[in-house]
């Protein structure tokens, strides 16, 4: 399968931060890969320091991985007669409040050398510290990210709930040995800050695995390109439905952008207190439908990576 990335690079600021060694190592498990990131806490300092707030807000989106027309081959059947309907919505700035205004958050790297951001969300965890986010948001063409940090509530350059730098982060073997587009899942687990862990100061949400297709879903993120500019929460919500071009993966009718990759896909999301249970990510959309968003489904896979990172 052809992917074509359309990254936004034009006025990236390149990073002047020289990474910790204690950032660059990587292993592997049965499940997962590791990427050992602010390991000890004059890198987790080094790496606070470098995000201010001037350098969040002219981080550049990481683009949703699109996929060319030209890209589908053999597709069985032809489209759809009845295209899936948001309810309510197809985008838009999330007013509701509640804990995902506290357990979502921004997400901020450093990708070939430039700042870059996608979004994510804590889950409820054993470590207390563990961040659910997309594959590409913490491995992408071949290289781990560095200076990877998580900013809970993030609001136009604002840290509410502080930054929360990575001690590692982990993504499917599937990603990371040929960014398998079904299985972009990436996860991080995240540093004490003030002596916290993070569910302990933002709280958590559920998460879950090998669930029925076709529900409604609530999808979130930062997102940072045109329309948007990556200074609020935006959602969209609607019934999904299964992928019938190039992937496993389920969609949406959304018209986030680039940012928002990495954002959580919740099943039985309440808008009264804004929790419901993760269930998928912002991944990747087709060029030629733009207004539908993809996330992979949470079969074995996730659930493998998930056990794994959430008792390390």
């Amino acid at each position: 399968m052809k992917r074509v990335l359309v990254l936004a690079v034009t006025g990236l600021a390149v990073a002047a931060f020289t990474t910790p060694a204690a950032q660059a190592k990587s292993a592997a498990t049965s499940h997962l890969a590791t990427h050992l990131a602010a390991t000890t806490a004059d890198a987790a300092r080094a790496v606070t320091a470098f995000w201010t707030p001037e350098r969040m807000r002219s981080a550049k989106p990481l683009d949703l991985i699109s996929i060319t027309r030209n890209a589908v081959k053999n597709v069985a059947g032809g489209l759809p007669t009845v295209v899936p309907q948001s309810i309510p919505n197809g985008g838009a700035v999330w007013t509701g409040g509640g804990a995902v205004t506290k357990t979502a958050g921004r997400v901020f790297f450093t990708y070939q050398g430039r700042t870059a951001s996608c979004s994510g969300n804590a889950v409820t965890s054993g470590n207390k510290s563990t961040v659910i986010t997309a594959g590409h948001c913490v491995k992408l063409e071949g290289t781990f990210h560095t200076n990877w940090v998580f900013v809970p509530g993030y609001n136009d350059g604002n840290t509410p709930y502080g930054t929360w730098t990575a001690k590692s982060t982990h993504a499917t073997p599937q990603w990371v040995a040929s960014e398998d587009i079904n299985y972009d899942i990436g996860a991080a687990v995240v540093n004490q800050l003030n002596g916290q862990n993070l569910t302990d100061v933002v709280g958590a949400q559920g998460i879950a695995f090998n669930q029925a297709r076709g529900q409604n879903m609530y999808a979130f993120g930062y997102s940072a390109a045109a329309p948007y500019d990556g200074s609020k929460l935006i959602y969209c919500s609607g019934r999904v439905f299964n992928d019938f071009l190039l992937s496993r993966g389920i969609g949406m009718n959304c018209n986030q952008t680039g940012g928002s990759s990495g954002g959580p896909w919740f099943l039985s999301f309440s808008e009264a207190t804004g929790t419901g249970t993760l269930n998928s990510v912002n991944s990747f959309k087709y060029n030629f439908f733009p207004n539908w968003m993809f996330g992979p489904y949470f079969g074995a896979e996730a659930q493998n990576l998930y056990n794994s990172v959430q008792a390390s």
